[in-house]
């Protein structure tokens, strides 16, 4: 699982503090502040806000969509 993010993005703390709070490992990829250096976050979301999640197959790019993924994936059966 990756989460492209920028260090003081509000909406990144939300998904990283949810990613924490249900253990899961994820490798972070901090990206330029800069939209127009984001290539590699356009590349994979077609867009260069963060946060975005990939998980395998799945891309998301709304922190609230990625949090609601997150509790319907991995809590399922708790």
């Amino acid at each position: 699982m990756k989460l492209y993010n920028i260090d003081g993005c509000g909406y990144c703390a939300m998904v990283k503090d949810a990613l924490t709070q249900m253990n899961l490992q994820y490798e972070k990829i901090d990206v330029p502040l800069s939209h127009e250096q984001r290539k590699e976050v356009y590349d994979i979301s077609g867009q260069t806000t963060v946060p975005v999640l990939v998980d395998g197959d799945i891309i998301l790019d709304d922190e609230n969509e990625i949090i609601d993924y997150l509790k319907k994936t991995y809590l399922v059966n708790s």
